[in-house]
């Protein structure tokens, strides 16, 4: 697991690689964190894949991702990732709550509400503010996607006024959320308890308020909808042992790495499922720098599920963490063979190589990381440090410069940048990347002054 500071609190990311994808700034930190972990996130897609069908749309495309709060918030930005705060998966209780959560907003990137927010700012006095990260829409190399991204200036404030939905965009949404839910045998429960959560949250002031009003109005005719839904549609769908099981597992990982090592292991007893337990108990030791105990919960956990991928890439993260660097290798580079496609995974099997000085199979495994998900901080300063080892000073700029792209900082992003384009072929595909950061990065430099 992984958490990434991705921004500054004056900033909008806008990571458009690959999959287009921003984030927001809707808290008083400094910085929002993204929690990346290769396990949490298949976990989400678990819960998320029929809902995403039922709504009609690609489940491969739209990325679930965690910002590591405390606050209960969830949102979209854009047409290809969902993003709920770790402080809303750790309070909901059941996993129909937490589907809910991707049902409405999945709603939002079904019913078109982002792409005509997105279009409606074109004439808006935000242009100015938004224009930057927007703009990068539109450096795609190649195919129509949106293929390069740099966080833009602009005043949370004005990005809340962007995020938050209209009560009519919200009821539409409920609506949406509804239907995905029963299309995908989920019980309906789900959604009205998860209004109930923000009962009364109407009655506070704004700045007590969960961050999840600030964007989502929420009404108590909001309430009587869902439980109308109830009433109408019955509550007569099974619980699913499969959502349950993956509930469990994601909030199990959060809470491990989020809370005391002394209170995971006073409450892992009561998780019914002995992996997710032992998962559980080998975080906390870890995190206690107990090697022994670690490894051997880990691998009591490998032991139950013997090819799953996500058991034993943490193991292999244990191992790194206390510089076991050959057993990291080796373990990674199982995990990499039950889940060859996994970036997160590949990522980490990199950064194992990277650290045992095998530089070159090092950088072909951040290679293949960054092909299937750029939004990896960790991995893009990794694979700039493999090809500085490797002597490609060009393309480690190139990397560089890309990395503070998405960390909201685009003067560092400029020079490097401008070292990149002076040091690689013209017209080669890292010269291009180059010229599309300088580029923006200049607009934003300028728009600062």
């Amino acid at each position: 697991m992984a958490f990434e500071r991705v921004f500054r609190l004056a900033s909008i990311p806008a990571l458009v690689l690959l999959s287009a994808i921003c984030l927001f700034a809707a808290s008083s930190a400094s910085a929002i964190t993204l929690l990346r972990d290769p396990d949490i996130e298949n976990g989400l897609e678990e819960l998320a894949f029929p809902i995403l069908r039922a709504a009609g749309l690609n489940p491969r495309r739209v990325k679930l991702l965690v910002v590591d709060d405390s606050s209960l918030n969830a949102f979209v930005f854009d047409q290809n990732a969902i993003f709920i705060h770790s402080g809303l998966i750790e309070k909901v209780q059941r996993a129909d709550v937490l589907q809910a959560v991707i049902a409405h907003e999945a709603a939002h990137i079904a019913n078109g509400h982002i792409a005509r927010r997105i279009g409606n700012l074109e004439n808006a006095q935000t242009l100015s503010k938004l224009g930057f990260a927007l703009s990068l829409l539109a450096a795609a190399a190649g195919s129509g996607d949106a293929a390069a991204g740099i966080a833009a200036g602009t005043q949370t404030s004005a990005l809340r006024g962007f995020l938050k939905h209209t009560r009519a965009e919200e009821s539409a949404a409920d609506n949406s959320a509804a239907s995905y839910m029963r299309w995908s045998d989920i019980p309906l429960q789900g959604l009205v308890d998860l209004h109930r959560t923000f009962a009364g949250q109407e009655l506070l002031s704004v700045e007590r308020q969960d961050p999840y009003m600030q964007s989502h109005p929420l009404t108590r005719d909001r309430i009587r909808n869902a439980e109308a839904f109830l009433e109408s549609y019955g509550n007569t769908a099974p619980v699913n042992p499969n959502a349950e099981y993956w509930f469990a597992r994601v909030r199990g990982k959060i809470s491990a790495f989020s809370r005391s090592s002394k209170w995971t292991l006073g409450r892992a007893a009561e998780e019914q499922h002995r992996d997710i337990r032992m998962m559980r108990e080998a975080i906390a030791w870890h995190r206690d720098r107990n090697l022994a105990r670690a490894r051997s919960a880990i691998d009591a956990a490998i032991a139950e599920r013997p090819d799953d991928a996500y058991y034993v890439e943490l193991k292999g993260q244990i191992l790194m963490e206390h510089r076991q660097t050959q057993a990291a290798v080796a373990t990674y580079e199982q995990a990499v063979d039950l889940a060859p496609n996994n970036a997160l995974i590949l990522a980490g099997y990199g950064r194992a190589l990277l650290s045992a000085g095998q530089n070159k199979v090092a950088l072909d495994a951040l290679e293949r990381a960054r092909a299937r998900d750029y939004r990896d901080i960790r991995m893009l300063r990794d694979l700039a440090v493999a090809y500085s080892k490797l002597g490609n000073d060009g393309m480690a700029s190139v990397v560089t410069a890309e990395r503070y792209a998405l960390q909201g900082r685009p003067e560092d992003a400029l020079i490097h940048a401008k070292r990149a384009v002076g040091a690689l072929p013209t017209g080669s595909p890292g010269w291009q990347r180059a010229q599309d950061v300088l580029l923006a990065s200049e607009r934003s430099v300028k728009r600062k002054r």
